[in-house]
């Protein structure tokens, strides 16, 4: 397995370093701690996660080697295979606690805390709920189930270099059918304890399993991505005829039962929007509030903040709006009317969507030029940008981002879903391309892979405010970069702001305050101005994935709140391209990235 070691010295230096260029630590001043005893407890629950998720280890790029067989599975989806993961990860906290904190270097301490509270959280729904994920708490939905993520995996995750490469994807294909009827036992047991989606969203998921179902098996686009790929390498070897017999044969009569599953089920689902329709569904939904956006905060503080941001951001709007000439109707309203004006809009044909990804490519590249003038460190791994797969646009995201493998093998993608280009005006596109490419999270997560600060169990560690509030703080990085070349392009990037915030208000109303997913739409519509089918897939993920929509405002005030205090407390001494070296600090909860910038201010007083 391709790890990087975990230095006590490098993680120490990086941790003394406030927002200036610190003195080297040599790794004899830690020689007598704890610290490489706990790197390779680290290293053990890294590789337990790794040998007990293979599509883990793909979108790692860790299959092969030692690992190699990874590539030839998916994690099944059972009872039993859950409990032993929840046992796992018991014993792992276990094992962390008998470490003493008081010998163990300042990084040491760090990577332990943030590891503990990410290994408490993955167990944390299980043991209130017994379900997987609080935030996630529909087993078969509009963006969840095999159905939805496996296609997408395979044609995405699952590099094919070499003929064994091809013969793994067969043997996945294989099992995507076990998968899914697993995965039908499984959700059948849920349903039995009221856990199951809202009717819409069942409708949802039947339209995508259905698009699934008729495609042609030997032309089918999961056929077809290895008969691509394979063809693109000079790889021998009849792989239409192989991966169509197995889709035909064995992924088809599993879908089919899965679809006869969930048409049985509709009628039985609780009527409501919200995660409070379901059995615990206000604790449940506390619970993903505090998980998503590692606070304490209250659905109810929640909601207050989205409403006065979205007062203070559409005051800003108001202003540029009427310097361009919108000066009637709400803000909402004028958005609305700028979002349908011809010139603002890339033709809803294949050509037109060609050229919107070009010129987002364009984007990322003049963003690049600019990054060293804030980053000391950029990242190396490159980016595509890809549409959402027709398939499953129905009920994806509008936008999402895939890391990169570890070993260089596949790059990052970052996705847009172009169902209707007119979703896309082209004054919201420079934003886009900040927040999910560069200086978003593709600098973000690729800075923390690349990272030799931290153990690879972090590297691959993911906290949403952290990460969707750094991606906010990116927008507006390239506002401070003038990277929004018109007024329009600045309103883009106010209107992704105005969406946040509006996401607090929605979020918490669909989930605390029992409003329909209609209400959710139209107050969303009204505030942002977004095209209503756009706006009503975002507060269907809402409604399904309770908690998550709040991560990226709150994240965002935190890390602004961050670096105002650094600002204010250092003056002079302040270095903008020194904080943002904290990245190399991995991603960690807010709570704990406050108290690291309140320490290395510190530091940095002497």
């Amino acid at each position: 397995m391709d790890r990087r070691q975990f230095l006590a010295s490098a993680g120490a230096t990086a941790l003394a370093a406030p927002f200036v260029t610190a003195p080297f630590v040599p790794a004899a001043a830690w020689a007598q701690t704890g610290d490489a005893a706990l790197n390779a407890e680290f290293d053990r629950i890294f590789t337990d996660q790794v040998a007990r998720q293979p599509e883990l280890a793909t979108s790692l790029g860790l299959d092969k080697g030692a690992m190699a067989d990874a590539k030839r599975r998916l994690s099944p989806r059972t009872p039993a295979k859950r409990a032993q993961d929840v046992a796992q990860t018991r014993a792992a906290l276990g094992r962390l606690k008998n470490f003493d904190t008081a010998a163990l270097s300042p990084s040491a301490k760090l990577n332990l805390e943030v590891v503990r509270y990410s290994l408490d959280t993955q167990i944390a729904s299980d043991a209130a709920f017994g379900i997987d994920s609080a935030i996630r708490p529909y087993r078969i939905f509009q963006q969840g189930g095999a159905y939805f993520s496996t296609p997408d995996f395979l044609n995405t995750a699952h590099t094919i270099a070499v003929k064994s490469d091809a013969d793994a994807y067969l043997s996945r294909l294989d099992q995507f059918a076990t998968v899914l009827d697993q995965e039908s036992a499984m959700q059948q047991a849920e349903a039995a304890r009221g856990l199951l989606a809202p009717g819409w969203s069942l409708d949802l998921t039947l339209g995508q399993m259905r698009k699934l179902r008729a495609q042609p098996a030997a032309t089918s686009s999961i056929v077809q991505s290895l008969v691509r790929r394979a063809s693109a390498k000079g790889i021998a070897g009849d792989w239409q005829a192989q991966a169509a017999r197995i889709v035909e044969g064995k992924v088809y009569p599993a879908l089919d039962r899965q679809i006869a599953l969930i048409e049985r089920l509709r009628p039985t689902t609780k009527p409501g929007d919200g995660v409070w329709r379901v059995p615990n569904g206000d604790a449940i939904y506390a619970m993903a509030l505090n998980q998503a956006t590692t606070t304490t905060m209250s659905p109810d503080e929640v909601h207050r903040i989205g409403l006065a941001q979205v007062a203070e951001i559409s005051a800003q709007l108001d202003t540029i709006l009427k310097s361009q000439g919108f000066s009637s109707g709400t803000v909402g309203e004028r958005l609305a009317k700028l979002n349908v004006t011809p010139a603002e809009l890339y033709p809803n044909t294949d050509a037109g969507r060609l050229a919107l990804i070009a010129g987002l490519n364009d984007g990322v590249k003049a963003m690049y030029a600019k990054l060293p003038e804030m980053f000391a460190t950029v990242p190396t791994q490159p980016l595509e940008i890809r549409a959402v797969p027709v398939e499953i646009q129905d009920g994806a995201s509008n936008g999402y981002y895939n890391r990169a493998s570890l070993d260089g093998s596949r790059p990052a993608i970052y996705f847009v879903n172009l169902k209707d280009v007119g979703d896309w005006p082209k004054y919201t596109l420079p934003a886009l391309t900040y927040h999910e490419g560069v200086p978003g999270h593709h600098l973000q997560i690729s800075l923390a892979q690349e990272s030799k600060d931290i153990p690879m169990l972090r590297k691959i560690g993911f906290f949403s405010a952290y990460s969707e509030g750094w991606a906010l703080y990116a927008e507006q990085l390239a506002d401070e970069l003038h990277a929004y070349a018109t007024p329009l392009e600045r309103a883009g990037y106010l209107q992704s702001f105005l969406f946040r915030a509006a996401r607090l208000v929605v979020d918490t109303g669909i989930h605390a305050k029992r409003w329909s997913r209609e209400t959710a739409t139209d107050y969303m519509v009204g505030a942002t101005g977004f095209a209503r089918p756009r706006t009503q897939r975002e507060v269907e993920r809402y409604c399904t994935q309770g908690g998550q929509a709040c991560s990226y405002k709150v994240g965002h005030m935190a890390w602004t709140r961050a670096r105002a205090k650094a600002e204010a407390a250092l003056g002079a001494k302040f270095d903008l391209k020194q904080f943002h070296e904290i990245l190399k600090e991995g991603a960690m909860p807010l709570t704990i990235l406050e108290r690291r910038v309140d320490e290395r201010i510190a530091m940095m007083r002497g």
